[in-house]
Order: C-alpha cells, then structure tokens, then sequence
C-alpha cells in the first residue's frame, strides 16, 4: 500500500509543478506513466493471505472494498451481483467453525461472501413498452468473479490481505453460505473472500510463463 501511495502522491504532485508552465504536458505525462506503473505492480503484487490478526475493517475500509467490487464490468450491465459482509463473530463461528480452515475466516476482519442473481426482470430487447419478464443470467457467475477480483486487489492496494475460497459449483459448500446466510432463491454464493490485516509475511507468486501464450492463432 505505501508503494501505491508514494506513487499516487507523486503523481500528484508532478502534476501540481506542471500546471501553468511550458513543462504542464511533459509532467502530466510523467503522472500518468507513475500512475499506471503502481497499478501494474499492485496486481503483480497481489497474493493470497490466510493468517490475520483478528482486527476488524473500518467502515471506510469495507465501503472502499465494496465500491471497488462494483467497479467492475458486467454482461449488458446486469450487475448481477449482491455482497454479504460478514464481521460478527458469532455468525462467523456459525457459518465457518466447522470449516477445516476455520482460523482463516474467525481471524480475518471481515468475511465478503459474494452472490449472485441466476435470473432477473427484464423487458424484451427493443420494447421498451413491454412488461418485464424472467431473463437468465448465463453470465452471472462470471460478473462476480470479476468483481471479486477487483476486491483482492483493492484490498492488496490498501495493505490489506485476502484470499478467493469458492462455494460455487460445489453444491455442499453453496448449501452452508444459503442456509447460514439466508440467502434468498434465485441468487447463489459464487465465493468468499476473507479480508484482514496479516499476521504472516506471504509473498506473491510469480506466475508468467510464456509457453501458455499463443500469438494469432494456437
């Protein structure tokens, strides 16, 4: 997170020395490229952390991560998506005491179980007169799974850890989060992420390979 700060308020002020000089344009551009180049390392940076303090989120912190997981893009912008923010220890104990890694989600400082909607009310393309009806969301899953991504990486640019753990497809682990969390028909737990401060000292995997890149055709 420092990094991502550094660069941010560098970027800020060599945009700041630009202004009302000939050198405006040079450092707006230098902004931009310092700008970006913290973006690239905070996704090469991020990791998966599964030892936390036991701290608990702001509510800054869990607003800051939840807008970033509604950044994200979405199939004819459904946004599909709904988000469970689970920070009471009871409930917590409940839904994943029993678990096998249960100290990971007890410990973090928040648990985001995100879901969701397999279907929605929409009217029939090009009628805009029509009542709504039941349309599928084929690409619900795949909505989520991009917004969950946006949240571990917000949580790595904010110094946070985070891990991805999936309920979805595995019908056993989808049934706890339903029953546990109540969640509603219609809408299915895609994953939870526990998000907290770490108490270990993981480091990101390197994972480029370029043998897996084809290049216009495989």
């Amino acid at each position: 997170m420092k990094k991502t700060i550094i660069a941010i308020l560098a970027a800020a002020t060599m945009v700041m020395a630009g202004c009302g000089n000939n050198g405006g344009k040079e450092n707006g551009e230098k902004a931009k490229q310092a700008s970006a180049q913290a973006a690239i390392e905070n996704i090469l940076n991020r990791k998966s952390v599964r030892n936390f303090t036991g701290e608990k989120l702001t509510e800054e912190q869990i607003t800051t991560l939840l807008k970033a997981a509604m950044a994200a893009p979405s199939a004819i912008n459904i946004q599909p998506w709904s988000f469970i923010v689970v920070d009471d220890d009871a409930i917590k104990q409940k839904v994943w005491g029993d678990n096998w890694q249960a100290e990971m989600f007890l410990k973090s400082g928040a648990v985001f179980v995100i879901c969701g909607q397999t279907s929605s009310m929409r009217k029939p393309s090009g009628q805009p007169d029509a009542e709504p009806v039941k349309w599928e969301n084929p690409f619900w899953y795949e909505d989520c799974s991009a917004a969950a991504e946006n949240l571990l990486l917000a949580a790595e640019a904010m110094g946070l850890g985070a891990v991805w753990t999936a309920a979805y497809p595995v019908e056993e682990r989808m049934k706890t989060y339903i029953d546990g969390l109540g969640i509603p028909e219609g809408t299915l737990p895609l994953c939870a992420i526990p998000v907290g401060y770490p108490a270990g000292d993981e480091q990101p995997k390197d994972k480029w390979d370029p043998e897996k890149i084809h290049r216009n055709r495989w």
